[in-house]
């Protein structure tokens, strides 16, 4: 199993580790820094022992890392792991605004059904099942947003079942949401919030949300 550092500590960008396998250019590491694409947020980019990530993949309790070819890379081979934290960052700080969005659009609607999410390093999408335009409410939900982001309050992220993986984070105010992605320590990170509606098809609705550089 794959020992998760990013959930320790989501601003360490660089750690010392090993080769746990080896099978042609995918390999798996005793211990990574490096978030495999789950729960609609995208995976990390970066290096292992200076060769390019090409993939990072989630199987189990496991990350398979697909690297460049010639690596030569065999079990036990004492490897640098390096991520792009310019992209990393970004992903926190969208991520939690999604998740905040989301938590915000559930309270207002009454939790209609998501049916989807994406966040990347410039962008986060998240779909619903609903017969109502939420272009109204947007105002709304930026201030109620960006209320508790100007509060900079603590974000708790924490294990909710450690032997299963399973996550969990919190700000005041809100219950414990599950959820295994990397974290900002504090809301004030996140920045200016904007939201924006996209139509995508009849009884769906989709908040496209960005946040200031920085």
């Amino acid at each position: 199993m794959t020992r998760k550092v990013f959930w320790d500590d989501p601003y360490c960008t660089e750690l010392e580790t090993a080769v746990a396998s080896v099978e042609g250019p995918v390999v798996t590491l005793e211990d990574t820094i490096f978030y495999a694409f789950a729960g609609g947020q995208e995976s990390d980019a970066g290096w292992i022992a200076g060769f390019e990530v090409l993939e990072a993949r989630k199987q189990g309790r496991d990350i398979f890392y697909t690297l460049e070819e010639g690596h030569k890379l065999v079990p036990g081979a004492q490897v640098r792991v390096e991520i792009d934290w310019p992209r990393r960052y970004a992903l926190m700080r969208l991520h939690f605004a999604a998740e905040l969005v989301l938590e915000l659009v559930y309270k207002k609607f009454g939790d209609p059904p998501k049916i989807g999410a994406h966040i990347s390093a410039d962008k986060a999408r998240i779909d619903f099942a609903l017969d109502s335009s939420v272009k109204p409410s947007l105002p709304d939900l930026t201030n109620e947003a960006m209320e508790i982001v100007g509060a900079d309050v603590p974000i708790t992220s924490a294990f909710s079942d450690e032997p299963n993986e399973r996550r969990f984070w919190q700000v005041p105010g809100f219950a414990k949401v599950p959820c295994g992605g990397t974290h900002l320590k504090r809301t004030g990170e996140v920045g200016d919030i904007a939201l924006k509606r996209n139509n995508i098809g009849r009884g769906k609705e989709r908040i496209e949300i960005s946040v200031s550089s920085g």
